[in-house]
């Protein structure tokens, strides 16, 4: 533990990769052709760019390359059916964890499930759940490439706005040649690149601040004040930034979260350090998002040795004051957006607009904390978006990561002058 005295710790972008893969969820699904072998080093070359994949088989493919390859090559164990996961459904986390889906090999059979939306196994389940960008990577038999139920299947996938790559024209398997080989795998990694590259997006190039986390205030070596916050939120905002093109600075506080590749981290732990650390990054930055939960008091004095649980230092602790980062930055404001966090209990919308005015900023996501659904150290959230110009927005229950898209949506609305 640190005391209050010392200074935030920073780093570079986590992960010692860089690019638009690094830090970003793969989902690589995997059918049962001769080409399947090629997905494994499809895995790897995902890996190498500082992503996180997540391998996921039909049965057939299997038989052509085992689980355990993949399993080796990503680190990440793969599930075998729908049910594996101690009955748990795993396609709904695997499907809502991934920032972009590919299938490689697709074959003719994977197409035409997924052109029909059938969900016999795992691997069609999870691409039934799937919000994300989607690359499909064909191969099979010339015949049946050129068959006009797979055409017609590969034409639905592509008007639903789905990426596909290739075949290519080459050997086949039985020692055939013509269209219908899987497509190269710098064109396939191309193609996946390209799904995730943001286009247009307000927020590209942009110097984001995003803070998580819920700060300690230290009473003495081994006990110290703070709140339930886990982080959760705030690094699912980082992710969505970065993955629309922005620069992004992650104040953090106390978590058990992995830092996130591509992201400069600032590792802080109490307040006085959080205000620190954003103020000294905050003139050269576009946006401030203030999703840490930051104590509202401290102890008035630290103690440099522990506190004898029988001695009267612990019955009578004199709380002061931490400062109010976000307010600070809205005296101060500058060019800048500001966009803070209201985690409420009752009369939230009510206590989220007066904070939304008397603190200055532009946008303010009014929470509730006080539902087992939502709130602290769960995946999912529920919130009111409120603007300084009037505008409102309600987001039932969902995943924060959705949250996280649709606060950005707004801040991007704000930044291409959008005002209504």
């Amino acid at each position: 533990m640190t005391s209050p005295g010392e200074r935030a710790s920073a780093s570079e972008p986590a992960g010692g990769a860089s690019g638009v893969l690094a830090g970003r969820h793969v989902l690589l699904g995997v059918s049962g052709g001769i080409a399947a072998y090629k997905a494994a080093v499809l895995a790897r070359t995902f890996v190498k760019a500082g992503a996180s994949v997540q391998a996921v088989l039909t049965p057939a493919a299997a038989t052509f390359v085992g689980p355990a390859t993949f399993e080796g090559l990503t680190g990440r164990a793969v599930p075998p059916h729908v049910f594996s996961d101690n009955g748990h459904a795993p396609h709904i986390h695997l499907a809502r964890e991934a920032d972009v889906a590919v299938f490689a090999p697709a074959t003719a059979n994977l197409i035409a499930k997924l052109a029909t939306g059938m969900a016999d196994d795992l691997l069609t389940s999870t691409a039934l759940m799937l919000q994300c960008p989607t690359v499909i990577a064909p191969a099979m038999h010339t015949e049946m490439w050129l068959h006009p139920a797979t055409q017609a299947n590969v034409a639905a996938l592509v008007a639903r706005g789905m990426r596909v790559v290739g075949p290519d024209d080459g050997a086949l398997a039985v020692g055939d040649t013509g269209p219908g080989r899987l497509a190269d795998e710098g064109d396939i990694v191309a193609a996946v690149t390209a799904a995730l590259q943001p286009v247009g997006s307000p927020l590209a190039g942009r110097r984001v601040i995003v803070s998580a986390g819920g700060t300690r205030e230290p009473i003495d070596p081994v006990r110290f004040i703070s709140n339930r916050s886990s982080g959760k939120m705030g690094y699912a905002l980082a992710r969505e930034a970065v993955r629309r093109g922005a620069h992004v600075r992650l104040v953090a506080a106390p978590n058990h979260l992995p830092d996130p590749a591509g992201i400069e981290m600032h590792h802080v732990e109490t307040a006085e350090q959080m205000r620190s650390a954003i103020l000294d990054l905050a003139d050269d930055t576009d946006v401030v998002v203030k999703a840490a939960a930051v104590a509202d008091f401290r102890p008035e004095r630290y103690s440099s040795q522990k506190i004898k649980k029988d001695s009267d230092g612990l019955d009578q602790i004199r709380l002061v004051r931490n400062p109010d980062i976000l307010s600070e930055l809205g005296r101060h404001k500058g060019g800048r957006l500001l966009v803070g966090f209201a985690a409420e209990t009752d009369l939230a919308e009510e206590h989220g607009r007066d904070k939304l005015h008397r603190k200055g900023i532009d946008l303010i996501v009014v929470n509730r904390v006080d539902m087992a659904d939502s709130g602290f150290n769960v995946d999912t959230n529920r919130a009111v978006l409120l603007r300084a110009d009037g505008g409102r927005r309600e987001v039932p229950l969902t995943t924060k990561d959705h949250l996280a898209a649709i606060v950005w949506d707004e801040v991007e609305a704000l930044l291409a002058g959008d005002r209504a």
